[in-house]
């Protein structure tokens, strides 16, 4: 698909993301690709708000279920895969159409992969040791020290971070920009927002039905398999509430509204980078009014873009 637009949806998580792709699977033969950096780890589908079989039966989805939760998942793979999702998409007749709330998954495919710096790996391995035996909170703010750029994230994306400045004595986000490849891609975005409380009252409903739908026992059973409590698949939001409960570090009844509070505070970051960091044509959508008309509205100015 080199040179033709790409149509992405981005915006906060609980907006109505994946909604708006299933109505809009009425007007176009379309099939997605998922943006989302949680996504990707099997067995781990309440804790990460995949798609439901159902919906995923409705409209194909490419980016699921990739690895297994102890693996690590990088940008930079996600955006050869979603390349190759492209060509394989479009050799089918249908549109791809990205979905997904993960900037940094959006930028990498968008505007192209940087050539990373070599690392030396026994280095490399005893920084991760290292890493690995920090706490959570003190792992970021070894990486905002050592990268005055980095948009924080998990344990994943922080020890990528302080890695690449130690071993490299440049930040990873000067990496990003200075050694960037071009993308053969020109992205369309469809940009759905919230107003704050309506998408706060969204989280908090969200995550009360995780629990409801057995969000506790999925991760103990993801655990039972021997994984880490720190493993890069159970790092997320809405998925290290409950590890805490099970490593007996709070009460159950308050693994809710934890994975609200912190939920809320990723989505304030979600809305701060996509108004900072989308290059390219932008349809800004408030997603609180009818998908159906939502949908619409996208096939109609995609139309128009198309003759323009």
């Amino acid at each position: 698909m080199a040179g033709a637009n790409l149509p992405i949806i981005v915006g906060p998580t609980a907006v109505g993301k994946t909604a708006v792709a299933l109505a809009l699977a009425r007007h176009w033969p379309l099939e997605v690709i998922s943006a989302d950096s949680r996504q990707v780890y099997r067995r781990l589908d309440i804790g990460t708000a995949k798609p439901t079989r159902r919906e995923r039966a409705r409209l194909p989805h490419l980016g699921l279920d990739l690895v297994d939760p102890g693996e690590r998942y990088s940008a930079g793979r996600f955006a050869r895969d979603a390349e190759a999702w492209i060509r394989e998409i479009t050799a089918r007749g249908h549109l791809p159409v990205v979905v997904g709330g993960t900037g940094l998954y959006v930028k990498a495919l968008a505007d192209g992969l940087f050539l990373e710096p070599p690392l030396d790996p026994a280095q490399r391995q005893t920084l991760q040791a290292w890493a690995a035996e920090l706490d959570a909170r003190e792992l970021l703010r070894w990486a905002d020290r050592l990268d005055p750029e980095f948009r924080g994230g998990g344990r994943q994306r922080a020890s990528r971070a302080v890695e690449v400045a130690l071993l490299t004595g440049r930040p990873l986000t000067w990496w990003q920009v200075a050694a960037r490849a071009t993308s053969g891609i020109r992205p369309w975005y469809i940009y759905l927002t919230a107003p704050r409380a309506v998408l706060q009252q969204r989280i908090i409903n969200r995550a009360e039905e995780m629990i409801r739908r057995g969000l506790v026992e999925e991760v103990a059973s993801v655990l039972a398999e021997g994984h880490a409590a720190h493993a890069p698949g159970l790092d997320g939001i809405g998925i290290r509430e409950a590890v805490e409960y099970l490593h007996g570090q709070r009460p159950r009844e308050t693994v809710a509204e934890a994975i609200a509070i912190d939920t809320r505070r990723y989505a304030k970051r979600q809305e701060t980078w996509f108004r900072h960091q989308l290059s390219g044509p932008v349809l800004m959508l408030d997603a609180t009014r009818p998908v159906e008309k939502l949908a619409a509205e996208i096939a109609a100015a995609w139309e128009r873009s198309a003759e323009a």
